[in-house]
């Protein structure tokens, strides 16, 4: 059908029934996917919708419903900053959602522990949860869970680390590989001819954004930087203690080691252990998500550089994602594309309170 003049500027539900030749009550089926309407006059109705380019108030038809969004973060319970600005931003957004009909909760589970992530998934009620976020591990008891959400109709999104064998209906975060990449020109940039070990302080190569960073790092460093030795991982499980114990072998007088690519939590045992301990020469130093602790190292100079991603993006994309799949509507995915900010002491934004730029 092309546009005319008896085509309206704004359809309305009236003027699908006029050209569908239905009555209201048919139409107001087949946009609330109601049974009880034949398939041939769902077509008609479909046909109809597409000819006019009819766009629905999915706002004005929830409220009409009374229907009201609830959506779950479930993250890790861990001693990381990070991670409680994510929080904080869930809480902060949480007054000003009610007024769009929107419920927003947080929910802590044990840090690397897949089991706990599935029981804490499996012991939702369906009938109560729109939507959920998940900050967790990729494991078959993980992917479990998350299909029994979606055969259930709940959206799924996998946040900072990505599920990609789940049915999670979108990931939401940076591109980790890429993160690693970008990490390995930094260091390699900043130590310049210098030769010498790197070591890489992780959290667990059994987390997928952990792992992923690895493989970019290692790729770039190996294919342009072959004068630096990337060393095997030191996994801190993001306890700033357990990184704070391990670091003196690890970096013992004795040993070359001239970067240190800090990939995720824990920031603050390596802090608390420069300030012990001052090495000198101080070792080029990469570093993930800019904190309140992290934004002081690199004021201070023990951190070159870091990585990071907004938080609130995070949050804010996580729920239009959600909201969006229960209403079965359209996602800008360029919108929803979380970037990788890069931060030296040069370029530190203003600091909001400790949440992150951009």
């Amino acid at each position: 059908m092309k546009p005319s003049r008896d085509t309206p500027l704004n359809p309305t539900v009236n003027d699908i029934a006029r050209v569908a030749q239905v009555s209201l009550a048919t139409v107001d089926r087949v946009l609330n996917e109601r049974p009880g309407v034949r398939k041939v006059t769902v077509e008609k109705v479909n046909r109809a919708i597409a000819d006019l380019g009819y766009v629905r108030d999915t706002a004005a038809a929830n409220l009409a419903r009374g229907r009201v969004y609830r959506f779950l973060f479930i993250l890790p319970a861990a001693n990381n900053e990070f991670i409680d600005l994510i929080e904080r931003q869930v809480t902060d957004l949480a007054t000003g959602l009610k007024r769009e009909r929107t419920q927003v909760s947080c929910m802590r589970v044990p840090a690397f522990d897949p089991m706990a992530l599935a029981d804490a998934i499996n012991a939702l009620d369906p009938a109560e949860v729109n939507g959920v976020a998940i900050f967790g591990p990729e494991t078959p008891s993980v992917r479990d869970s998350i299909s029994r959400l979606r055969a259930h109709g709940v959206s799924v999104v996998s946040l900072v680390s990505d599920i990609p064998s789940s049915e999670r209906n979108a990931y939401v975060g940076i591109d980790n590989i890429a993160a690693g990449r970008t990490a390995a020109q930094l260091m390699g940039r900043f130590l310049g001819l210098r030769g010498g070990d790197v070591l890489v302080v992780t959290g667990s190569m059994l987390a997928r954004d952990h792992l992923e960073r690895r493989l970019g790092f290692d790729e770039v460093m190996a294919q342009d930087f072959p004068q630096l030795n990337v060393l095997a991982s030191l996994e801190g499980r993001d306890d700033p203690e357990l990184i704070e114990r391990l670091l003196p072998q690890a970096l013992a007088p004795e040993r070359n080691i001239v970067g240190i690519y800090s990939s995720a939590a824990g920031n603050a045992g390596l802090i608390r252990h420069f300030d012990a301990t001052a090495p000198a020469p101080h070792p080029v130093v990469i570093a993930h998500e800019l904190t309140p602790l992290s934004r002081d190292a690199l004021g201070r100079g023990l951190f070159d550089a870091v990585i990071s991603q907004d938080s609130g993006h995070l949050v804010r994309s996580a729920i239009r994602i959600m909201r969006a799949n229960s209403d079965s509507a359209p996602i800008n995915m360029a919108q929803e594309r979380i970037r990788i900010d890069i931060y030296l002491k040069e370029n530190l934004p203003p600091d909001p309170g400790g949440a992150t730029g951009g």
